[in-house]
């Protein structure tokens, strides 16, 4: 196997370019987030200079990358997979909810659920940000309750509402259930929950 070579300034021009791309940002976003100017950062897509450790860190927080992975060629067009046992979680009340999209690319958020029987995302109905939200039950059988409404879903069935009317997810069923959630635009307050 032979060792990882030095990237030369126009490698990691294209990379950051190519990172910047698949964010969906402009330059001059780029450039105002990291602190940089846009002259200096088209200047390193282009190959023209080279970034400073500071300057790559600034660059690589910017587009919500590793300063190694704008070193490392081998991730530039995907994240990479995520194996399940990678995925952040977090408990909830009998269920348990995985992060599936992750940095760099920020235009959704998705996550995974699985609810044992009797299992919920809550005693209580919440909200948060104003997304379209889709709910996908991949197995079994849940309940969504949509402020006053009841929904039963089950394998295969998905329904689309707004994240701002209070919502909840129930397995009301004899079996377990696993759902996907899909959020676009990431609600303001993205972190692991739906």
């Amino acid at each position: 196997m032979n060792p990882p070579t030095q990237p030369t300034g126009a490698d990691l021009g294209s990379r950051v370019a190519a990172f910047r791309e698949l964010r969906g940002m402009s330059l001059r976003a780029v450039a105002a987030a990291a602190g940089v100017s846009s002259s200096f950062l088209s200047q390193l897509e282009n190959g023209h200079t080279n970034a400073s450790v500071s300057s790559l860190r600034k660059v690589a927080a910017a587009l919500g990358v590793s300063p190694a992975q704008l070193l490392d060629d081998s991730a530039v067009h995907t994240r990479g997979v995520l194996r399940a046992a990678d995925r952040p979680q977090l408990n909830l009340e009998g269920a348990d909810k995985y992060v599936i999209a992750q940095p760099p690319l920020g235009n959704l958020e998705v996550y995974a659920g699985r609810f044992g029987v009797g299992g919920s995302t809550g005693q209580e109905q919440y909200s948060h940000g104003r997304s379209q939200e889709i709910l996908v039950v991949t197995a079994g059988e849940v309940v969504l309750e949509l402020d006053d409404e009841r929904f039963e879903l089950k394998v295969d069935d998905s329904i689309e509402f707004l994240s701002s009317v209070p919502h909840r997810v129930v397995n009301e069923s004899d079996a377990p259930a696993s759902v996907l959630w899909i959020n676009s635009p990431p609600t303001p307050d993205a972190a692991v929950h739906g």
